[in-house]
């Protein structure tokens, strides 16, 4: 068990979407797990942006480590340029609801690092029908 939780970014282009993910995974997370966005970009408009990411990285780690999860496509290319230099910041392959979901209810429960990238990343796999 980790004493410091992993730590959750999230990665979109919309604000308000972020926004309610980040609302959800506090309830999810029990207040445990730091949840940070980067969204949009740093005038207000639907993007991303490499500095909103590195701030979320650095607002989310508790020493632990930081799941990233993005939502779509120059999502991840912006995660990846905000990440090359960051050890400890992993970048998911992974839904953007359903693996931030994982990431924050598995590093609630003490996982480390490891553990809750693959939670994100297997949250692909989950059915819902």
């Amino acid at each position: 068990m980790t004493a410091a939780p992993v730590g959750v970014v999230l990665v979109s282009h919309s604000p308000a979407l972020a926004a309610g993910l980040r609302d959800l995974l506090a309830e999810l997370g029990a207040g445990r797990v730091p949840v940070a966005i980067a969204a949009g970009t740093a005038d207000g408009r639907l993007g991303t942006s490499a500095d909103l990411v590195a701030r979320a990285v650095e607002a989310a780690d508790t020493g632990a480590g930081v799941v990233v999860v993005p939502d779509l496509g120059s999502a991840v290319l912006t995660a990846r340029l905000a990440l090359a230099d960051r050890p400890g910041a992993v970048l998911v392959d992974a839904p953007f609801v359903e693996g931030a979901v994982a990431a924050t209810v598995t590093a609630s429960a003490g996982a480390g690092l490891d553990e809750v990238v693959r939670a994100a990343e297997e949250a692909r796999h989950l059915r819902k029908l």
